[in-house]
């Protein structure tokens, strides 16, 4: 299957980063985690297929599989969809038929201060973690002598792991960009699994989050970067449901992202379920609310060609200053 005409490209993370100056961020125990995943889990991405089937009885049957294996391996979230091709990036062949997403979630606890060291190595964990449960379960298919392709929550993925959530049922499309799930927020990772076994599919996921999302503005006013939009964009193509999607200005957006900890501050601010989510599981004290530490921007960066970017709208260029909020603070100069 190939991708739509309008597909857009995969991330350029090369070129975003020569456009903000080159990688600047120093934290050791995020490069370990990288490490790990590009020299220990690469090259189990890909493994031999049992010789002999072991089938399922129906679609039906195989999705409850993949779904107990998929949450005994440690995931918290696991749908299935059918892969259409305004799933795929631009320039990439996908010859499976499903995904199965896979969701695993944030320890709250990380994301007390943000952005921070604590964060960003959270962030990198998860990555970890949850390539370890996508390349288990693909092995697990394997076994039963079915091909399937890994497609790493960090690594340079074929499908719009978005997308393939939101028709999952995981949750909903959220102002800053990231799916909420009911029980969870916004505060997980995805990766999944690519394959031609029948499923059975999931449905997508109407539970008002994206009405809540259009009266909510707490990721729009704790955004360090004010890359978050006031209003949906009637240019930026629909979501699940049909609606109009929010479009973050990217060009703000990366910029702090690569020079502040990796960012992430929209994740712990949003306040859907707040209280059912934001929380330590470990058992480690939390506040309901996060600090959210907001340094100086950085210039803002658009020049990466746009043939290998997606396209994003300005989002307050050039306005008066954003007061601080009620639960941030001043960052360094």
């Amino acid at each position: 299957m190939k991708p739509t005409d309008e597909a857009v490209p995969a991330f350029s993370w090369d070129e975003w980063y020569a456009g903000v100056g080159g990688r600047s961020i120093d934290i050791p125990e995020v490069q370990d985690f990288v490490k790990l995943i590009h020299t220990e889990q690469e090259p189990r991405f890909t493994a031999a297929v049992a010789p002999i089937v072991s089938p399922f009885a129906s679609p039906s049957e195989a999705s409850e599989w993949v779904k107990v294996t998929a949450k005994s391996l440690g995931a918290d979230l696991v749908g299935v969809c059918q892969i259409e091709p305004s799933d795929i990036y631009r320039g990439r062949e996908v010859p499976e038929r499903f995904a199965i997403a896979v969701g695993k979630r944030m320890r709250y606890g990380e994301f007390q201060n943000v952005p921070s060291r604590r964060s960003a190595i959270e962030c990198m964990r998860i990555y970890h973690d949850l390539g370890e449960v996508v390349i288990e379960l693909a092995n697990a298919l394997r076994a039963r002598g079915f091909a399937c392709r890994v497609e790493h929550p960090l690594g340079d993925s074929n499908v719009l792991h978005i997308p393939i959530g939101l028709k999952a049922g995981f949750g909903e499309l959220g102002r800053h960009g990231s799916i909420i799930n009911p029980e969870l927020g916004p505060l997980f990772r995805m990766g999944s699994v690519l394959t031609s076994l029948d499923l059975e599919c999931d449905k997508p996921l109407d539970a008002g989050i994206a009405a809540f999302c259009d009266s909510c503005r707490a990721c729009r006013i704790y955004c360090p970067a004010d890359a978050i939009p006031d209003e949906r964009s009637a240019h930026a193509g629909k979501d699940h449901l049909g609606n109009d999607r929010y479009l973050i200005d990217t060009g703000k957006c990366f910029p702090y992202f690569a020079k502040h900890a990796y960012c992430s501050a929209c994740l712990p601010v949003c306040v859907y379920n707040h209280k059912e989510w934001a929380r330590d599981f470990s058992g480690e004290p939390t506040k309901l609310f996060p600090t959210i530490v907001m340094h100086e921007a950085p210039s803002e960066c658009d020049s990466v060609p746009s043939e290998h970017r997606h396209q994003y709208e300005h989002v307050h260029r050039g306005g008066p200053q954003k007061p601080l909020p009620r639960h941030a603070v001043k960052g360094d100069p």
